[in-house]
């Protein structure tokens, strides 16, 4: 699989939008379209608007979903938080039904209007799923973050693998939430994986600039996906305090469970330090009870109780157009290499 150089992370909840795939490709790189928590008919008008903005290939992302979690542990940590909800005046689903982010109708979407490459989060579709994406002719990437994960996705048939290190922003990509991270560091998890797959790498995680490019290409990666360099870009659709928090915050970043029930990387703060320690196992019913939670305090622009996702190089993100942006990056990673 022909890969370009840069690729956009797919950064659902609202970071990635038509526009930001577009610049991107207008810059010579590959956006991503996010479809975690759209429907299907949302993705369906993602996907047109991104068409009427490029005319160039780009991809679309597909949560893969998961066993429910644990009824009783969601149930505890919503009493943990109900504090939490009496202080922003808003109310914690009582109730949360099963919810497989419109896995089923996304895929039909996708065979019936095919883009040209789909790409998977937080596992694999099984192989019937793969081979009938395959038949209409996208290109797929698998997202991994161990050797194991990696071999997985190579006997699937997939065209890619999105190696993710632990420096990435949001949603480490495991393919079984209750797993523990790989801690090694991108460079290390790409010649590991290098060693047990064939398929073209994309290297993620941790990576702004074109020293950083050049260090993963000669671990073994044909290519590199970067997002929270693309958070400030104009494109992007990310909150203005979350932006500005980027190159603020002094604070570091941190992998927390306490908004999702998934490990993801974000800006630390307080609501993470009163949380993490209780927070269970269980995305994305998690997801769901903390939402009224993050939107209160987005409304309010309270950046101690906000989900901050963010890279390791989050300092290093600057504004301007997304297309100057990736056409920069992949000059710096030439005159690096």
């Amino acid at each position: 699989m022909k890969l370009p150089l840069v690729t956009a992370a797919p950064m659902a909840g609202g970071g990635s939008t038509p526009a930001l795939v577009a610049a991107v490709n207008e810059g010579g790189g590959l956006g991503f379209l996010p479809a975690g928590y759209l429907a299907s008919a949302a993705l369906a008008e993602a996907i047109r608007e991104t068409r009427e903005l490029t005319d160039r290939p780009f991809g679309v992302n597909l949560f893969v979903p998961d066993a429910p979690a644990d009824p009783a542990a969601v149930a505890a940590y919503r009493e943990r938080l109900r504090p939490e909800a009496a202080r922003y005046g808003v109310e914690l689903p009582e109730r949360i039904g099963p919810d497989r982010d419109d896995w089923e109708a996304k895929l039909e979407l996708l065979l019936a209007d095919p883009v040209p490459v789909v790409s998977y989060t937080f596992g694999l579709p099984t192989a019937a799923e793969a081979a009938a994406l395959r038949a209409v002719g996208s290109r797929q990437v698998g997202t991994v973050t161990t050797p194991a994960e990696a071999r997985a996705a190579t006997r699937l048939g997939l065209d890619a693998l999105c190696v993710q290190g632990p420096e990435a922003g949001g949603h480490r990509g495991t393919h079984r939430q209750a797993a523990v991270p790989d801690g090694r560091p991108l460079l290390e998890l790409l010649a590991a994986v290098r060693a047990v797959t064939a398929l073209p790498l994309i290297a993620a995680g941790g990576l702004t600039d074109g020293a950083g490019i050049s260090a993963a290409l000669h671990a073994g990666a044909s290519a590199v996906q970067l997002g929270t360099a693309y958070l400030r870009t104009d494109e992007s659709g990310a909150d203005p305090n979350h932006q500005a928090a980027l190159v603020t915050h002094q604070g570091g970043t941190t992998v927390t469970r306490a908004f999702t029930g998934r490990p993801a990387r974000g800006l630390r703060n307080a609501f993470i330090d009163r949380y993490e320690p209780y927070a269970p196992v269980g995305y994305p019913e998690v997801h769901h009870l903390t939402r009224p939670l993050r939107a209160a305090a987005a409304r309010r622009g309270d950046l101690t109780a906000m989900h901050l996702w963010a890279g390791t190089g989050h300092l290093r993100a600057r504004p301007g157009p997304a297309a100057e942006l990736t056409a920069g990056l992949l000059a710096q990673a030439s005159a690096a290499r």
